[in-house]
């Protein structure tokens, strides 16, 4: 079995559904995909993003999207203690630092940190 290696971030599970998809992105989640995950904040931000959709063809296709190929494929890694204290940590320094970060892009951040992966978004 292969080790999980990647956090991916929201807007790198979205291009496939893009017009155009960016062909690098896709060639390297499927030369990947036994060494992907994602974190259960950017799993909130894809369902909330499906969600304020109107009821369409374009929210069924995004949602069967979600459920297929990332909910059904991907582990969904937590924002938890570990990744909270981490944050806690960085955000500390960063503040002090003068530089406020995203509150939700440090939590997607501290998951990866915690997890050893790489963050790729």
């Amino acid at each position: 079995m292969t080790a999980i290696r990647f956090l991916l971030d929201t807007n790198i599970l979205s291009e496939p559904l893009r017009p155009r998809p960016n062909l690098n992105v896709i060639r390297m989640l499927q030369q990947h995909e036994k060494e992907i995950a994602t974190a259960t904040v950017v799993w909130h931000e894809l369902l909330f993003g499906c969600y304020r959709l109107p009821i369409s063809n374009k929210r069924r296709i995004i949602e069967a999207y979600l459920t297929t190929e990332v909910r059904q494929k991907l582990p969904l890694l937590p924002y938890d203690a570990a990744a909270a204290e981490w944050f806690a940590l960085e955000r500390a320094r960063l503040v002090a630092a003068g530089k406020t970060p995203p509150y939700l892009d440090g939590q997607i951040a501290a998951i990866a940190k915690v997890n050893n992966l790489t963050l790729v978004n």
